[in-house]
Order: structure tokens, then C-alpha cells, then sequence
């Protein structure tokens, strides 16, 4: 399950119309260009789709949608994390015979908004560990949830639940702190996953195991090589497109490039908003000048 888990996750985004419904055929477009890549993994309603703001009802069509079209091509992790850890508990309870049969593992995000102290963390993952009946991910986010996972608490986690918490996506942009996890994993099958487009390539170098990525969405193919044939050159020329992908929040930018790319709605749920006419300008320009200068 481990090795299956490293490589380019592709964080995916969620069509939707331009009535702001889920565009499922939009969806199985999206899915047929990451299995034509033969990206490693995919990630289900994690943070770039929007899960916040769709109903139960829609997340259930968005999960039944990819899961039918995938069909067990690739593994699927599921983004199942929240800031009330009994809430989780009860959704992975209610979820059980779906995660087992579907997902190869769970990638649950740090508690937003109370931010708790290590020990708080230390326990609020610590029982989803003992609760998931699949295995779990960690999320480490900062700039969206108030909270820094430290290196220490990582290790803690993964030397007391093995076979429970198999990885991190580190995405607190500190690559001290991310390379600090590294080197206090190596040797073990723990897995340390970048959450950062603009650092995958320097962290791959050093010794990271994937990269769980937005840009991927778009430009499967460029990501995959990041990951797989890791270059500071590539890196250097993907650079001003990925920060303009965030110039606005994601998925925002990402929605926005994919509609420039095929036609798919760049329509967003509130309170996000869709890009700026500028932005849009920009990403044509900046896609255009990759595919001339890089795309062989």
C-alpha cells in the first residue's frame, strides 16, 4: 500500500457548471487526461475540491462518479480530516465498508481554526489512527489551518501507529522543517509527500517520496516528470505558472487554467470567486510560453 502511495497524487479539482452544478462529464474528462498521464495516485475531495462547500449528496456523486470511472486503475485516497475530532471518528465509522472496498488510504487534514497544542494533535490524529479502517495520511498545512504539525510529533505518530499513519503531505512551505522529516524517516517505509507544486522538485532531490499536486490537474505529464525525473531546470520553468495558479487561492488559478486548457467551466463555490480577468491573461501567456520553450 506504501509504495503504491508515492509518486504524483493529482489533488483534484471538481467541475462545475456554469449554474454551479457538478459537472460529472466535465469530471470523467479530467479523469481520462490523469490515467492517459498514468499519474500514481489520485486524491478525492481533498482541499482543491472544494468538499467545504458541496453538500453530503454531492460528495457522494462526486466519490460514486470517480471511483465507477477509475476502476481500480490507480489508488484513490480520500480526503476525510476536520477540526472536531469525534465528528471524524463518526464519518469514518458511517464511511467504513466504502473506505475499505475504495480507498487505499485517507489524507486528513491538521484541526483548523481551534488551534490546538502538539499533544492536541498528537491525539486528535492518534485517534482516527486507531479508528480508520484504512491508512492515514497526514495533512500539514499551516497557512490554511492556524497550525504547524512539528517534525516531532510526526515522528511520534509514525513510531507508535506503523501500520496505522503511513505518510505526510507537508505543505508548511519550511523545507528546513520538511527535510528534517525526511531525514528522521529515512529508512523506514514512512512516506513524506510534498503539498508544495513549486518545491517538488527540490524536495524529490531531497529524498521525498511524491508529491500531492494541483498542477497535475492541467499538466499531468509536467508534474509526473517533476516527480519521476526531477530537475531545478524544469522546476525553474514551471515556476512563474505555478505562482500564478495561487495568485488568487486555489482552486481558483487551477479551474481558471483548465478552462483556457479544454472549455471546463472555471465556476467556483463562494466564498471563493472566480479569476480575474488579468489572472486569466497571465495564465494564457505563461502557458503558452511553456508549451514553446519546454514541451518537446
Amino acid at each position: 500500500m506504501k509504495q503504491k502511495l508515492q509518486g504524483l497524487g493529482t489533488a483534484l479539482v471538481t467541475p462545475f457548471t456554469d449554474k454551479g452544478k457538478v459537472d460529472t462529464e466535465a469530471l470523467h474528462r479530467l479523469l481520462d487526461k490523469q490515467l492517459a498521464a498514468k499519474v500514481d495516485f489520485l486524491v478525492v475531495l481533498g482541499t482543491t475540491g472544494e468538499p467545504v462547500t458541496m453538500t453530503p449528496r454531492e460528495q457522494q456523486m462526486v466519490r460514486k462518479t470517480i471511483v465507477e470511472h477509475v476502476g481500480g486503475r490507480v489508488p484513490l485516497v480520500l480526503g476525510l480530516g476536520g477540526n472536531c475530532t469525534q465528528e471524524v471518528v463518526e464519518r469514518l465509522g458511517m464511511r467504513s465498508e466504502e473506505l475499505k472496498r475504495d480507498y487505499a488510504a485517507i489524507l486528513s487534514v491538521c484541526p483548523y481554526y481551534n488551534k490546538p497544542q502538539q499533544e492536541g494533535l498528537y491525539r486528535h490524529f492518534a485517534t482516527i489512527a486507531e479508528t480508520s479502517p484504512v491508512p492515514v495520511i497526514l495533512y500539514n498545512v499551516p497557512g490554511r489551518t492556524g497550525v504547524n504539525l512539528l517534525p516531532e510529533t510526526v515522528f511520534r505518530l509514525a513510531a507508535n501507529y506503523p501500520h496505522h499513519i503511513i505518510g505526510v503531505k507537508e505543505a508548511s512551505g519550511n523545507i528546513e522543517q520538511i527535510q528534517t522529516i525526511i531525514r528522521g524517516v529515512r529508512g523506514s517505509e514512512f512516506v513524506v509527500l510534498s503539498g508544495d507544486d513549486g518545491l517538488a522538485a527540490q524536495l524529490m532531490l531531497s529524498g521525498a517520496h511524491g508529491l500531492i499536486s494541483v498542477l497535475s490537474n492541467a499538466l499531468p505529464e509536467a508534474a509526473m516528470q517533476l516527480v519521476h525525473h526531477p530537475s531545478l531546470e524544469q522546476q525553474l520553468a514551471l515556476d512563474k505558472l505555478i505562482k500564478a495558479l495561487f495568485a488568487e487561492g486555489n482552486p481558483t488559478g487551477i479551474k481558471a487554467l483548465l478552462s483556457i486548457q479544454d472549455g471546463m467551466s472555471d465556476r467556483v463555490r463562494l466564498p471563493l470567486v472566480e479569476a480575474s480577468e488579468g489572472l486569466k491573461s497571465n495564465l494564457r501567456k505563461l502557458l503558452t510560453a511553456y508549451e514553446d520553450s519546454y514541451i518537446r
